[in-house]
């Protein structure tokens, strides 16, 4: 029997009658089609992490512009404990006093306080006001050895800032400015703000 075919019974009488073939070129095509899933996309948009690593500045020395004359600038990084990562991302950190110094031909980061979270681990004890190892290239550091002992340069901490997810340090080589050179930056200053006043006056005047 023809394949196309079937006989249909009616009691003693029979006939032929069509058999439509199954439509399996339709169900292939609809099964080769990538279909998604509607809300997939969204939901992996909305589960990505954000990065809150990078958030620029943390802390400024504002007196080191005032009192040094900064001659040349370095990046280091600085040896930290995990409570002081989770403090300085909370912002519990007091960088305006903080100064750097040589120890056994290595750079040390004095007076920089980190006040620990009340959730912090009690299996360590943090010290807030400990010393902490500046991290630079060999090179670096006997550059800047020379510089101190030879030159009579000072290592001043100006900003402390993220940069690529690690905490960062920039070190400002510099001799302290005399007295009438600070009168001067004092000046410079007080015309920034000044300055700064009056164009908020100048914007609030246009926007009436």
């Amino acid at each position: 029997m023809d394949g196309c075919h079937i006989r249909e019974l009616f009691g003693s009488g029979s006939r032929m009658v069509d058999n439509p073939r199954p439509r399996l070129k339709s169900a292939n095509r609809l099964a080769s089609v990538n279909w998604t899933p509607i809300g997939v996309e969204s939901t992996r948009m909305s589960t990505k992490k954000k990065d809150t690593s990078n958030k620029g500045r943390i802390a400024q020395n504002k007196r080191a512009r005032y009192e040094y004359a900064i001659e040349e600038r370095f990046e280091a990084g600085v040896a930290l404990q995990g409570w002081e990562v989770k403090s300085i991302r909370e912002g519990k950190i007091q960088f305006g006093e903080s100064y750097a110094l040589i120890r056994d031909g290595e750079l040390y980061l004095f007076g920089a306080q980190i006040s620990p979270l009340l959730s912090a681990s009690t299996h360590v004890i943090p010290d807030a006001m400990r010393n902490r190892k500046l991290l630079l290239h060999r090179n670096q550091i006997d550059q800047l050895i020379g510089a101190v002992e030879r030159k009579g340069f000072s290592l001043i901490p100006t900003t402390m800032y993220w940069k690529n997810g690690k905490i960062k340090v920039e070190l400002g080589l510099g001799k302290g400015k005399k007295q009438h050179d600070k009168r001067a930056t004092e000046k410079d200053r007080d015309w920034e703000r000044e300055k700064g006043r009056i164009m908020r006056d100048n914007s609030r005047g246009k926007a009436r």
